[in-house]
């Protein structure tokens, strides 16, 4: 597709034609063996249905499965997936010490209305003969997906390329996300403090805070991610690009009403999921909280 001695256009030119990120196409496996990158597989569609499985369940479960493993070699790959071994949601990122910090401030706030509150999470993706990460701006409200990127690397450019993308768009009054490091930095956080917005971060081992990215990602691999084999990171965002136009323009949501994210969010229903949409992950339409919930909620 790409063709790096092309006599007239550089390879930056063509990935701006083809709509492609350049770091895509250095991807390269990272190097896990196949019996390794197999067991990731498997902890993957285990934590996305049991976000509390810590190393010793994990490797319990994957025992009674038939194979063969010890603690050790499952903390390793956890990590490797981010998925920690603490808290009771995947931490693709960690904090870092010099950034700065900033509050929770959806406590007791009731989400009635588009562009009220965005969020942004990451997530591991899988491919036939490796990995990526994946990182999507949510609207709360609306539940609809502003932007997406993938990256093959946890460093932070591609979450600025995807929270630039989304304020194109529109812009938040609160802007929701973990304590990692690709959101705590001046390179994230400048961006919104710069349009005045209000920064709000997950209290640590919160798991959910950030319910509506958590509920987001389950739907992604159970509807997506599991049923295909992307071969690539190319193949995976083409059939991402794909799947997120679907669940945007198409996909019915219980929780608002069986309409679609992009009818709530444009307005085009008037007030007719206001009551479902201000629903807490509780299930009760009043302030918003965070309790703990089984991880079969519908979405």
């Amino acid at each position: 597709m790409i063709e790096p001695e092309h006599p007239s256009l550089s390879v930056r030119r063509q990935c701006e034609l083809l709509d492609l990120v350049r770091s895509g196409l250095y991807y390269e496996s990272r190097g896990e063996s196949p019996e390794n990158l197999a067991l990731m597989r498997l902890i993957d569609e285990a934590y996305t249905r049991w976000p509390f499985y810590g190393v010793r369940r994990m490797t319990a479960w994957l025992r009674r499965e038939g194979h063969a493993v010890n603690p050790k070699r499952i903390r390793r790959l956890m990590r490797l997936m981010g998925l920690d071994v603490i808290y009771a949601k995947p931490r693709l990122s960690t904090p870092e010490k010099a950034h700065k910090r900033y509050p929770y401030l959806l406590r007791n706030v009731v989400i009635g209305r588009a562009d009220q509150v965005w969020s942004a999470d990451i997530t591991y993706i899988r491919l036939r003969g490796g990995f990526v990460y994946l990182v999507a701006i949510l609207d709360w409200h609306s539940r609809v997906v502003l932007s997406w990127e993938l990256s093959s690397s946890l460093e932070g450019e591609f979450c600025v390329r995807a929270l630039e993308a989304a304020l194109a768009r529109s812009r938040p009054e609160i802007f929701n996300t973990d304590q990692g490091v690709q959101f705590t930095s001046e390179a994230f956080t400048g961006v919104l403090e710069a349009r005045e917005i209000a920064i709000s971060m997950d209290g640590r081992g919160r798991a959910f805070d950030n319910i509506f990215s958590e509920r987001l990602w389950r739907t992604v691999k159970y509807e997506e991610v599991y049923l295909k084999d992307y071969a690539d990171i190319e193949e995976a965002r083409r059939e991402l690009r794909r799947y997120f136009r679907f669940y945007n323009q198409e996909r019915l949501h219980q929780a608002l009403d069986y309409h679609t994210p992009a009818e709530v969010y444009e307005g085009r229903l008037g007030d007719v999921t206001g009551r479902a949409a201000a629903r807490t992950v509780a299930g009760t339409p009043v302030a918003l909280r965070a309790p703990s919930i089984p991880a079969t909620v519908p979405l």
